[in-house]
């Protein structure tokens, strides 16, 4: 599961280059400024680094970077979860490309995909080590994320109760510094409420006082309406109901010889019936108790009461029962954020449940910090530092933090008996480099990216401390694939693939070339690497040796 090819098109320096990588441990060399650094550039701007057009080759109108990877199941559950489908067996391929305008294109797989996935997708892939990398180990964030990691420590749910509480203090310290117009804002809801409460609105109301009112008010002219119906209908000698009886009785009296009148007489018992129905509906609207002077004084009260109270909180009348249950909300929640007891209590819990949870966090770094100081002290016996120390030390904070209750600080005793020191004041820049070197090897070895790639790490060391920095890597290789832009021939003679940089001048100008090399070139290279330019017997020789198993 590792970095397969590399293809890159005007980039930098390099015109066209076409890259196959193998498994184990691949070392790049050549001479300063042949360009050993500019695949690490490339690789790192196609997972999705910055870059601006400097890095188009001049006079190209774009560069473009691809590199194909194995699929590993991480890197799969990767491009399931964001919608990029790959079918099983086919390699991963990522491809940038940019402008000399600065404009950026990127695709997984051929689908068009943003910078910040590719950057996402990047994590599953690679781990790079670059040459500064202790500059890092100067930075808090940093170095607790390190041990953490290492740990297999996870802040999640820490970060969400740290919110958690950071939003109850905050509740609670704006009640405190807002209690005066809290209680402002309370004394005009109580009034309102109590000018609401003469009334007590109820939904739908204000549409029923209306339709009384009406009724009342033409009381009169519906009683008369109501008698004169009746006078039409049931008038005793001239009335509908008497001529419909008389009707219906003569229809009868001849069905027996003609059917059909009997069909008819039906239909006219049918009206008659509901004639009958209407009149004793009629009986009642007609009745002079539906004159009530007293009832209709109240109604034009209550509706005069409804207009004045939505004339005053400048509403129509048919709102107010909605504004009388808003109001009410509101007074509650303002007595619940007010309440400084339960916001207290609220703020106490969630802090409670915080400190539990850090303090858990705090015992599994504990326990990593030892670990991981004791992983990097035995590192660091083989990197020309016999003797030397390393402490993880925890440095606990005055108040709970979304990582927990303290800060982790890297401390280091270069030489036998010295203080332990932190190491961005450890005065040597080799022994700097050490140090990330056993830390980048220590932690390396815990990560789930497939490629290592380390960018002369290896910088201020030499000697024996060179061959046991080999001598790592290509243990690592053993089970990732480990990639190693060196300047150091004892790195180089440990390497499973070797890859030189070189450059040269034609009629298009300076151009960057990568090739594997091996057997006799491989020599020369390593030679080369010991001496300088001007080959000798000896470190020919020299370079042979290295090369024995």
């Amino acid at each position: 599961m590792s970095l397969r090819r590399m293809s890159l098109r005007d980039f930098v320096i390099v015109r066209a280059l076409d890259l196959e990588l193998e498994n184990g441990f691949t070392v790049l060399t050549g001479e300063t400024g042949a360009g050993k650094s500019i695949l690490i550039d490339a690789l790192q701007f196609a997972l999705g680094a910055r870059a601006d057009a400097g890095v188009v080759r001049e006079g190209a109108p774009r560069c473009e970077i691809a590199a194909e990877f194995d699929l590993s199941e991480l890197a799969q559950r990767w491009l399931d979860e964001n919608g990029f489908a790959v079918e099983p067996g086919e390699p991963l391929l990522l491809k940038r490309s940019l402008d000399s305008q600065g404009r950026s294109r990127a695709w997984i797989n051929g689908g068009a995909a943003t910078v910040a996935q590719l950057k996402s997708l990047a994590e599953e892939l690679v781990d790079i080590h670059g040459q500064h990398a202790w500059q890092s180990l100067t930075r808090p964030d940093t170095v607790r994320q390190l041990l953490d990691d290492y740990g297999r420590i996870p802040g999640g749910e820490l970060r969400g109760l740290w919110a958690s509480w950071r939003q109850a203090l905050q509740a609670l310290e704006q009640a405190q510094q807002q209690q005066a117009t809290l209680q402002q804002e309370r004394e005009r809801l109580q009034w309102q409420l109590g000018e609401l409460a003469k009334l007590a609105p109820a939904e739908g109301e204000w549409e029923e006082l209306n339709l009384q009112h009406g009724r009342l008010s033409h009381a009169q002219g519906l009683m008369d309406a109501a008698r004169n119906a009746l006078l039409a209908l049931d008038e005793e000698d001239g009335g509908a109901t008497q001529l419909l009886h008389r009707a219906l009785q003569a229809l009868q009296e001849q069905q027996h010889i003609e059917p059909r009148y009997g069909e008819i007489a039906a239909v006219l018992q049918g009206a008659l019936a509901q004639v009958e129905d209407a009149c004793h509906d009629l009986q009642h609207h007609a009745d002079p108790t539906e004159l009530d002077p007293a009832a209709l004084e109240a109604l034009d009260q209550r509706l005069s009461l409804w207009l004045s109270l939505a004339r005053r909180f400048r509403c129509q009348p048919e709102e107010l029962p909605e504004r009388l249950a808003q109001w009410q909300r509101q007074l509650a929640e303002l007595d619940r954020s007010s309440d400084l007891d339960a916001l207290q209590q609220a703020e106490q819990r969630a802090q409670q449940a915080l400190l539990k949870a850090a303090r858990k966090i705090s015992a599994a770094r504990e326990q990593a910090a030892g670990q991981l100081s004791q992983a990097i002290t035995a590192a660091m016996q083989g990197l020309g530092m016999a003797g030397g120390r390393f402490e993880a030390k925890l440095v606990p904070l005055p108040e709970p933090q979304a990582h927990g209750l303290e800060n982790v600080e890297f401390l280091v005793a270069g030489h036998p008996g010295s203080t332990p020191r932190p190491v961005g004041k450890v005065a040597s820049g080799g022994e700097l480099s050490r140090i990330a070197l056993a830390i980048s090897v220590t932690t390396s070895q815990l990560g789930q990216a497939p490629t290592l790639i380390f960018d002369e790490v290896d910088s201020g060391i030499g000697g024996a401390v060179a061959q046991t920095v080999g001598r790592l890597m290509k243990q690592l290789g053993q089970d990732r694939q480990v990639l190693a832009v060196t300047h150091l021939p004892q790195v180089a003679a440990s390497a499973d693939q070797h890859l030189f940089v070189s450059k040269r001048q034609d009629d298009q100008g300076t151009a960057s070339e990568v090739r594997a090399i091996s057997d006799e070139t491989r020599v020369q290279e390593l030679a080369r690497m010991l001496g300088g330019d001007k080959l000798s017997d000896a470190s020919l020789a020299h370079a042979r040796e290295m090369l024995l198993p």
